[in-house]
This record gives C-alpha cells, structure tokens and sequence, in this order.
C-alpha cells in the first residue's frame, strides 16, 4: 500500500476483515497492532477493521513500514494470527 506524507490523521490505509468459524464467544475477534506505528485500527462492522493513520507522517524520517496486525479470538485458549502490511510513504515537495 502507498500513502501520501501529506495525508492527515485519521486517513483509511488499509480495510480488512477477520473472521473465526467457530460460534459463540470463540469466534468473536479482536485486533491489534504490534509495536509503536502511526496507526491505529478502528472496529467498523463486525469482524471489519480500517488501519488508520493516528498522527502526522514525514517521509523524511520514515520511508516505510511494516505495520503488524494481531487478530485473536476469545476462545479459552485463545489462538491468534498475525498479518505484516507494507505501507510506503509518497514524497510531497516540501518546498
């Protein structure tokens, strides 16, 4: 995924859906992120998530990032998986 170095807070990166065959609270989901990143994720829908930019970015400090997603079910125990997207940041002429 790209995104502008100039888009502002809150700005939808990425949607995606995580989903649990089991029934009951065993397939009910949460996600999370892992680490520190200028992201957050936003519940949508049932088991439909957004990654949202959280703050402003700079290409200059960063260029890109590997941005860790942690989906877990509420089942005892609890089983997990996690996905790693790619976000690029595009250069905005800064002068």
């Amino acid at each position: 995924s790209t995104l502008s170095e100039a888009a502002p807070p809150s700005t939808v990166v990425a949607l995606f859906n995580v989903r649990d065959r089991d029934s009951g609270d065993n397939g009910r989901t949460t996600c999370e992120l892992t680490g520190e990143q200028p992201f957050r994720i936003t519940l949508l829908a049932d088991d439909s998530y957004a990654l949202v930019t959280s703050e402003t970015l700079d290409r200059e400090q960063v260029e890109e990032y590997n941005v860790t997603v942690r989906a877990r079910d509420e089942g005892s125990p609890a089983l997990s998986a996690s996905k790693t997207l790619l976000v690029r940041l595009l250069d905005v002429n800064d002068n």
